[in-house]
């Protein structure tokens, strides 16, 4: 155990988060998403999983210890409904009060239609499965930079 960290944030996890750069995208799934096949293309190339949590939970805690991009380009994607693209399902509302909260401001998601969302996943960084099973589970993050102190 480490101290104020969340115990839902593996080895593996914090690996990955602190290892990718400004601008690198990390994908966080839910139980439907092919997340094994797309994290094949990733650049770590492997599946994460962050098993038994909702993607709100999930995202609470990678964003506990990652910042998202500059205001100055969306830094946030859901994958947007089917036939409904600007309908937000539970699963994205309840990942959209984690996402306010951790920037202690509305930062509103972008949507990206379904396949352009599996291309995307392609290029992030990695893929961090989750134990969500409600559809449209899938959110895209890009991440940012922490300035230093004195700035």
């Amino acid at each position: 155990m480490l101290k104020n960290i969340d115990p839902a944030l593996n080895a593996d996890i914090l690996y990955a988060l602190r290892a990718m750069g400004h601008g690198d995208t990390l994908i966080v799934s839910d139980t439907n998403f092919p997340s094994d096949s797309i994290a094949r293309q990733t650049t770590l190339g492997k599946l994460l999983r962050i098993d038994n949590v909702s993607a709100a939970q999930a995202i609470k805690a990678i964003l506990s210890v990652m910042p998202l991009d500059t205001p100055l380009q969306p830094s946030a994607g859901r994958m947007e409904v089917v036939g409904a693209p600007s309908d937000l399902p539970p699963v994205q509302q309840e990942v959209q009060a984690e996402i306010d909260q951790a920037e202690g401001k509305p930062a509103p998601m972008y949507g990206i239609e379904r396949f352009a969302f599996y291309e995307e996943a392609k290029k992030a960084y990695c893929v961090i499965t989750t134990g969500e099973n409600r559809f449209y589970g899938c959110f895209l993050f890009t991440k940012g930079v922490i300035p230093p102190e004195n700035s």
